[in-house]
C-alpha cells in the first residue's frame, strides 16, 4: 500500500474515487464530470490530493484546498473531501490519508487544517476526534447559496 501526491497520470483512478465520494453525498453520478474536475484540479494545481493505491487499485483520496488566516497572517488548509472506498474500509486509509495532510500542513508552514463533515456521518467524526481534531463551538459558520 502507498500514499502519495496525485499527479495527472492518477486521474482516472482519482476520478473514479470522487465520482464515488460525490454518490456517497446523495450526488448523481457523473464520471466526465469528476473527470473534468479532477484534471482541472491537477492542471491547476489549485488542491493538492493525495491517494492511497494498492497495486493498481485506488482505494482512496482527501482533497486538500489553501486558504489563509489574515489574524495569524498564515496558510491554512481546508481538508474538503476524505473518502475511502467500501471494500477497503476499516484498514487504517482513513487514517493514513489524515496523517499524510497532516505532514502536509505542517511541510508548508500551515496553521491548521479544517474540515466539516455531515452531521449523521458518524465514522467520520470518530476518525477525525481519534485523530485529534476538535469540533468548532465557538464560531457559527453561514453559507450564501449562489445556486
Amino acid at each position: 500500500m502507498e500514499i502519495y501526491q496525485a499527479t495527472i497520470e492518477d486521474l482516472e483512478g482519482v476520478a473514479n474515487l470522487f465520482n464515488l465520494y460525490r454518490i456517497f453525498y446523495q450526488q448523481t453520478s457523473d464520471l466526465e464530470a469528476a473527470k473534468r474536475y479532477i484534471k482541472a484540479r491537477l492542471e491547476r494545481k489549485d488542491s493538492v490530493i493525495f491517494v492511497v493505491k494498492k497495486k493498481q487499485d485506488y482505494l482512496g483520496f482527501t482533497q486538500l484546498y489553501p486558504t489563509f488566516s489574515s489574524i495569524s497572517m498564515k496558510k491554512d488548509w481546508i481538508l474538503n473531501d476524505l473518502f475511502v472506498g467500501e471494500e477497503a474500509r476499516r484498514q487504517g486509509i482513513g487514517e493514513k490519508l489524515l496523517n499524510k495532510a497532516k505532514s502536509y500542513a505542517i511541510e508548508t508552514g500551515a496553521k491548521s487544517i479544517s474540515l466539516e463533515t455531515a452531521s449523521d456521518n458518524y465514522p467520520a467524526q470518530n476518525l477525525y476526534k481519534k485523530n485529534g481534531y476538535t469540533r468548532d463551538l465557538q464560531y457559527y459558520h453561514y453559507q450564501l447559496s449562489l445556486a
